[in-house]
């Protein structure tokens, strides 16, 4: 299976880069990973709706111009189905079996998804209500499609 994840921005702290490269290796043994980070917009103090939906349109064209056909598409939003972490791991497999090669994983910006990468997603994922870094984001996704992985595999994983 091929895992991508489409983020928006660059990271900029070392310890997240550390974090990310440290699951990408431990991720290979399980499927191949792919990591495409999209220029995210500025955005000015005071932006209206207006401006806001703009560059969330802008970022969304970005995230779909890199979304290869057939994939199936999971984007991470406040308003998705929360899952534990066997759910995930359930819902990964599942898809593998369904034949489902492909899986991308969408991380918007900070201003979150447009609605045509909403409307192409498969599936709306929740980590949680509450709003996380994108760069965090990154790193708790990694960690939790390893996380699943494991626990598809009957190994060890910390409850």
């Amino acid at each position: 299976m091929k895992i991508t994840l489409i983020t928006v921005g660059k990271i900029k702290e070392r310890y997240f880069e550390d974090a990310i490269k440290e699951y990408s290796k431990r991720l290979s043994r399980y499927c191949k990973l792919e990591i495409i980070q999209v220029a995210d917009e500025k955005t000015p103090d005071g932006a209206g709706e207006a401006l806001e939906a703009q560059i969330r349109e802008k970022e969304g064209q970005r995230i779909l111009a890199q979304v290869k056909d057939g994939a199936y598409v999971i984007a991470l939003a406040i308003e998705g189905k929360m899952l534990d972490s066997v759910e995930l791991s359930e819902t990964i497999a599942r898809l593998g079996v369904e034949g489902k090669s492909q899986v991308a994983f969408v991380i918007g910006g900070s201003l979150g998804l447009s609605p045509a990468v909403m409307a192409r997603a498969d599936y709306a994922l929740s980590f949680s209500r509450m709003t996380f870094p994108h760069q965090l984001m990154r790193v708790i996704l990694l960690e939790q499609i390893y996380r699943g992985f494991r626990i598809a595999a009957g190994e060890p994983y910390h409850k």
